[in-house]
């Protein structure tokens, strides 16, 4: 078996404080516009198949056990005890919380009491900014406002992330009177002074409380901005046109600014993990793409192992809401993890030496290097 350290997970959610019944437990396995069909469950998909294998043992139960019975030891156990018990089992030792996401979650200070573990926060650029517009009466205070949030976020923060820029290529789809009239409509580029004053003014005007950010001029200012700070971003990646994302990393290297590149299987994972080979500041995440192949994760991160450096590729769980998640994440990332490196070494190909070296950068030693977990 191969060994690891204890996890780093670079990217994740909180987890709900709330029992949950059958109906609101299965609506947090998949993300769905909807309920399952009529007469199925959400727990038969790969990732169900995973949280029954690999979370009862942690709760008292034998694993494959049927929902209703999980279910019922949760509630015996309660919400508090279940997070406990299962993000302990996880083995991880330090979390990056991305705190931008609606709900009555724990935060990263509970996180890591529950989990017996170190919790540091992700900052989301959209939710920043939202925030700010609250509280800011006027563009020039909005701008003004939002450069310290960012500058004051910075000083507290592992990471900032971006959740809509690139899942849609929204950012870098929008023409804009500043566009050159003898080239393309799209530009990598920071939008200049008057294209944000004008974009923000605009937002804010149409702008109702709580209201999300979808201006692509100021998606690109937050990118920017971020960019600017010297943290790390990170960038979830979508199912459309590659090509922007592909020309911000284009436009970012050499600035010192690391991206992590979250990219969902099946759509993108290939692609983040050849930017991570192509360039130096570039890294790519494993979590969203094993986190719903189950049983054939393996295969997922032997095709990661094979696209970009060892030295690139970062475990996360992706996990959100259901501590279930976070460790079904953890687990799965493990036993792919045993399997594929140590089918190399048991074909002769690796050395137990380096296939353990391996697995240590790639479950925690490349997120402590990137976000400087380690630093005093």
């Amino acid at each position: 078996m191969i060994e690891t350290p204890p996890l780093v997970d670079q990217y994740c959610h909180g987890v709900l404080r709330t029992e949950l019944g059958l109906g609101t437990f299965e609506a947090q396995l998949v993300r769905s516009a909807g309920p399952p069909a009529a007469g199925t469950t959400f727990f038969d998909t790969q990732t169900g198949f995973a949280v029954r294998r690999w979370c009862p043992p942690l709760l008292g139960l034998e694993p494959h056990a049927t929902p209703v019975r999980y279910l019922a030891r949760r509630r015996e156990l309660g919400a508090a005890e279940t997070a406990r018990r299962l993000l302990r089992g996880s083995h991880v030792a330090a979390y990056l919380v991305d705190t931008g996401v609606a709900g009555d979650l724990a935060g990263p200070k509970e996180l890591a009491l529950a989990g017996d573990a170190e919790a540091f926060e992700t900052v989301r650029l959209e939710l920043l900014a939202e925030q700010v517009a609250d509280t800011s009466g006027t563009v020039a205070a909005f701008l003004a406002n939002l450069a310290e949030a960012v500058h004051h976020a910075a000083a507290g923060a592992a990471a900032f992330t971006c959740a809509t820029a690139f899942t849609n290529a929204t950012a870098f789809t929008h023409a804009t009177a500043f566009d050159r009239p003898d080239g393309p409509a799209t530009s990598p580029e920071p939008p200049g002074p008057g294209e944000v004053r004008g974009a923000a003014g605009r937002w804010l005007a149409g702008r109702q409380r709580g209201g999300a950010v979808r201006d692509p001029v100021l998606l690109r200012h937050l990118l920017w901005s971020a960019v600017a700070s010297g943290l790390p971003l990170q960038l979830h990646t979508g199912a459309g046109d590659p090509a922007p994302l592909t020309e911000f990393v284009r436009a970012t290297a050499g600035l010192g600014t690391r991206l992590v590149l979250l990219g969902g299987h099946p759509h993108q994972h290939r692609h983040t993990a050849q930017l991570a080979a192509a360039f130096p500041h570039v890294y790519a995440d494993t979590g969203a793409a094993l986190g719903r192949t189950g049983a054939g994760a393996a295969a997922v991160l032997a095709e990661l192992l094979e696209l970009a450096p060892f030295g690139k590729l970062l475990f996360s769980s992706g996990g959100r809401r259901l501590p279930e998640l976070h460790a079904v994440g953890a687990l799965v990332f493990r036993e792919a993890l045993g399997r594929v490196l140590g089918g190399w070494v048991a074909e002769g190909s690796w050395s137990w030496r380096d296939a353990e070296r391996v697995a240590a950068m790639v479950a925690a030693g490349n997120a402590r290097r990137v976000y400087r977990l380690d630093r005093p």
